[in-house]
């Protein structure tokens, strides 16, 4: 049965849709670590910036332009829906699809919903990484997220309908998988009793998840390395050797580009662009500085400190 309390919104309570795509390492916004972080209290990792503000935003547009194009009756519902045995696997559904005006959940709390729609939007640049309308070829993230909700809610199809920028708009079906479904809920059980609430890191994937991981140091604290380090340094100064001698190459190629080019836009080869050289649209930027000069009195009000990041320099 289907758990459909009105359940809190803190994150550090349950596992999500869009936590199950970092868990498996599909996500390109955050990793098992951020996960983990934001589950123990320790960060947390919502991030508040245009982009993720026009997606909440957009969620309604995108849901009345899938309406329009399907005839479908949308239903909003804001609380979770957790799965059957587990209260700490939840999902927030975008949209419930019905085909009447009935109840959407039974006595015995099972969904009567025909199918459910996640609402997406996206950068243009990114259609590459999405095949033809209609298929189920959508980012691996989103992929994941709607076979969870299909787990949860334990309905057979999720339609994922994006926008890309203004002009795109396109529907994706996704058809429950019951032989993916265990993979989904032993990653996400195992991530939460040997992380979660045994609040032990999972492994590091990048050098952000490092950052994160050892943000203090120790002043005057000194390690020996092994030999096997020493080898490692010792690789690392060959390859920032050799970036170096390939970015020289680079730069004298673009040199020479540009003599040929001189003052044309465009370089073509039998009516194919090959290169460009344009001038930017004009771009702006607070001059602080004259700022600070004109008004020394209100320019330590809006001075906020930077904590940096730790920076990891290789000695030659």
């Amino acid at each position: 049965m289907l758990n459909n309390q009105d359940f809190t919104h803190d994150r550090t309570k349950y596992l999500g849709g869009s936590d199950i795509g970092a868990i498996l390492g599909l996500s390109p916004y955050k990793t098992s670590l951020d996960v983990w972080l934001e589950k123990t209290g320790k960060h947390n990792h919502q991030v508040d910036n245009l982009p993720i503000r026009f997606g909440t935003f957009a969620e309604s547009f995108v849901a009345s332009e899938y309406a329009r194009a399907t005839g479908a009756t949308l239903i909003e519902y804001p609380s979770a829906i957790s799965h059957p045995q587990y209260s700490y696997l939840q999902g927030h559904i975008d949209r419930f699809i019905t085909s009447d005006s009935a109840e959407l959940f039974r006595e015995d709390g099972t969904c009567t919903a025909s199918y459910l729609l996640e609402c997406k939007t996206a950068n243009p640049f990114t259609q590459s990484q999405w095949g033809e309308a209609g298929s189920d070829e959508v980012p691996m993230s989103y992929l994941a997220q709607c076979h969870w909700y299909l787990c949860m809610t334990q309905i057979e199809r999720c339609d994922l309908a994006v926008l890309f920028g203004n002009s795109d708009f396109r529907i994706y079906h996704i058809t429950r998988d019951r032989e993916l479904e265990p993979t989904l809920l032993e990653a996400a059980l195992t991530f939460w009793q040997n992380h979660v609430l045994a609040d032990i890191p999972p492994d590091a994937k990048t050098m952000g998840d490092y950052q994160k991981l050892f943000t203090k140091e120790v002043p005057g604290k000194k390690l020996e390395a092994t030999e096997q380090t020493r080898l490692l340094i010792e690789t690392a100064k060959e390859l920032n050797t050799a970036i170096d001698t390939k970015a020289q190459e680079l730069e004298q190629i673009k040199k020479l580009l540009m003599e040929q080019i001189q003052e044309a836009q465009e370089l073509t080869y039998q009516g194919k662009i090959l290169a460009t050289w344009k001038r930017p649209k004009a771009s702006f930027r607070f001059d602080s500085k004259r700022f600070e000069s004109e008004h020394p009195d209100l320019f330590p009000l809006y001075q906020t400190p930077i904590q940096n990041s730790r920076r990891l320099v290789i000695k030659a």
